[in-house]
């Protein structure tokens, strides 16, 4: 488990993060959301020991993660900017991490490539942006380390091989229970892989939840009544928008499906027809009722 705790972090007068709280679960994958300079790298590196920060803890599975090797050997970061040796291949760099993971699987790696064709004799500066984000990956992947951080994760790999990698990133989770830590600043780009998400704005963490419970606990709701009806006549629901058109309104309401179902019923309607929400208009209509515009955010 992952506990960030009070974590601030400034840059001279910019405060990047601002007593930041959030506990990271085991063995699922976490998608960290927030335009770029949120401070969604800042924080990762705070996680993994490499930037101080300038008050709070970070615990990980209890211990500090801060020159501690024992922790670290469980950790692997792939950093928004990408870094190779001169001239290495995929198997050079395999073996540099290879000396570094006591559980690096070198078959393991080679199996990766060829899934995604990635020659392991070719240097990696000979490949394109999109193949060199897919080398980090799998580098990182084959560590089995308990946790893997990666940072604006498929920035430059085209939708096909992305949907590959999601695919390698999910089975390993599940078989291994690896906690998997995702950023990016694409909300649709993390909400068909990612069992939890957070919102990182203005140096905290604004807004998360499980989506499971983000995605039935909001809903689109259509009615009609019998009599003429205004946003008055659902004053015991929790209501975040109310839109009327003739005699058709359009209601986002939060709550238990069933008992607002009986609540609805009790209306008499004429109409009553649930529609489903994307996870984006579900984070538009929370960050409304937090007084924030969501497209400002992302």
């Amino acid at each position: 488990m992952i506990e960030i705790k009070n974590i601030s972090k400034s840059y001279g007068d910019t405060a990047v993060l601002k007593n930041l709280n959030c506990t990271i679960q085991d063995g699922l994958i976490y998608g960290l959301v927030g335009a770029n300079g949120s401070g969604k790298s800042t924080l990762l590196r705070i996680i993994n020991g490499i930037y101080l920060a300038d008050e709070g803890s970070i615990l990980i599975d209890g211990e500090n993660p801060l020159d501690n090797s024992s922790v670290k050997q469980n950790l692997v970061f792939v950093p928004d900017d990408l870094f190779f040796y001169q001239g290495y291949t995929i198997l050079d760099m395999a073996k540099f991490y290879q000396a570094l993971y006591e559980k690096f699987d070198m078959e393991y790696l080679k199996r990766l490539a060829r899934i995604l064709k990635l020659d392991p004799h070719k240097k990696i500066s000979q490949f394109s942006k999109g193949m060199k984000r897919q080398c980090a990956l799998i580098l990182a992947i084959a560590t089995n380390a308990k946790y893997m951080f990666f940072d604006e994760t498929f920035d430059g790999v085209d939708p096909v091989v992305r949907t590959v990698l999601k695919r390698i990133l999910a089975s390993h989770m599940e078989e291994h229970e690896t906690t998997i830590i995702l950023t990016s600043h694409n909300l649709r780009e993390l909400e068909d892989i990612a069992d939890h998400l957070g919102l990182l704005q203005e140096g905290g963490i604004l807004f998360e939840g499980e989506i499971d419970d983000i995605k039935t606990n909001m809903f689109k709701v259509q009615i009609s009544l019998e009599k003429d009806f205004d946003e008055a006549t659902f004053k015991d629901f929790e209501l975040l928008s109310f839109k009327k058109v003739g005699s058709i309104a359009t209601l986002i309401v939060k709550g238990d499906m069933k008992k607002m179902d009986s609540k609805f019923k009790k209306l008499k309607p004429i109409i009553l027809d649930y529609l489903p929400l994307t996870l984006e208009e579900i984070f538009i209509y929370e960050m409304e009722v937090l007084g924030y515009e969501f497209n400002e955010l992302l």
